[in-house]
């Protein structure tokens, strides 16, 4: 019997965000709108999302002792969110500065501070947490040996999902743990380098199971999904509706998707559903104030 749905190993960031008509280019300032600081991260996204959908979740990340530090900790629990793991300390909170544009598109720039610190050993002091989930879920904004770190600590039969942003190379140890390895076109063709990428997302998730995972799942933002394993390649169709900001609506799919997964649903009917969340969120502004819950899915 396992004590969460989901257990969110990574990043808590608090977002600085500004509304631009345009970005600027080098040398130019822009004005913007009055800055908004909201919480985020894609780790604690990631659990927000999970847990308003009704998903038992739990969250292992490291924060500063400082307001932003605070902020995240009250919308985590908030949201219901188990902090038993959240650590304070060693860093100041990170942060991301986030632009948005009139059509919703963002840029971001992420500030690490504590995630930075989040180690190995903090892997291995939370070994209850690891033998108590169902599914662990993990990203990139954390060192990339702690991630490593995470796929040693899973307890058998549990479940790894690994969103690798910000993309960089991964070792086969983690690959190889992925089930499934949720990438969007950027983040499939930093993984797959120098490979000949092709122009359709079937052919970047075929290269990708090549490298190790077990299954890969392709996010194409208003033209849903694709999923990938040894069962074949099939497309998941998204809903139709106005984006406001798609700020962390990845998280919210990857957190969907991965508490789906844990539930028994088949990679395609848990992507199906993680993509109808994804579209509720970007019909709002923010990150985790964006996140529905299982009841505004369903009226979807």
């Amino acid at each position: 019997m396992y004590d969460y749905d989901l257990l969110v190993v990574g990043s808590a960031n608090a977002d600085l965000v500004i509304g631009v008509e345009r970005r600027p280019g080098p040398g130019e300032t822009v004005l913007g709108s009055d800055l908004a600081v909201h919480p985020g991260g894609k780790g604690g996204n990631q659990a927000v999302a999970a847990a308003r959908l009704g998903a038992r979740t739990a969250l292992l990340a490291r924060v500063g002792d400082d307001a932003y530090g605070r902020l995240l900790l009250d919308s985590q629990r908030a949201a219901g969110v188990d902090t038993v793991g959240v650590l304070v300390g060693g860093a100041p909170t990170g942060v991301a500065l986030i632009t948005v544009d009139p059509s919703g598109d963002n840029s971001i720039v992420v500030s690490p501070g504590a995630n930075g610190k989040l180690t190995p050993g903090d892997v291995r002091a939370a070994g209850s947490l690891f033998h108590a989930s169902r599914v662990v879920s993990t990203q990139l904004e954390v060192p990339l040996e702690t991630v490593r770190e995470v796929v040693r600590s899973l307890s058998p039969g549990s479940r790894f999902v690994l969103n690798p942003s910000p993309p960089r190379p991964l070792p086969a140890e983690v690959l190889a743990a992925c089930d499934p390895l949720i990438v969007n076109e950027h983040e499939a063709k930093v993984l797959l380098g120098g490979s000949c990428v092709g122009e359709e997302p079937e052919d970047w998730a075929r290269l990708l199971l090549a490298k190790g995972p077990r299954s890969v799942v392709v996010t194409l933002g208003a033209a849903g999904a694709l999923v990938a394993s040894s069962e074949g390649v099939a497309r998941v169709p998204s809903v139709r509706v106005e984006a406001v900001d798609t700020t962390g609506a990845g998280d919210a799919f990857t957190a969907a998707l991965a508490w789906r997964l844990g539930a028994g649903e088949s990679l395609a009917r848990a992507a199906a559903y993680a993509a109808r969340v994804g579209a509720v969120a970007v019909t709002r502004a923010g990150a985790q104030e964006s996140y529905p819950t299982a009841a505004e899915v369903a009226a979807l």
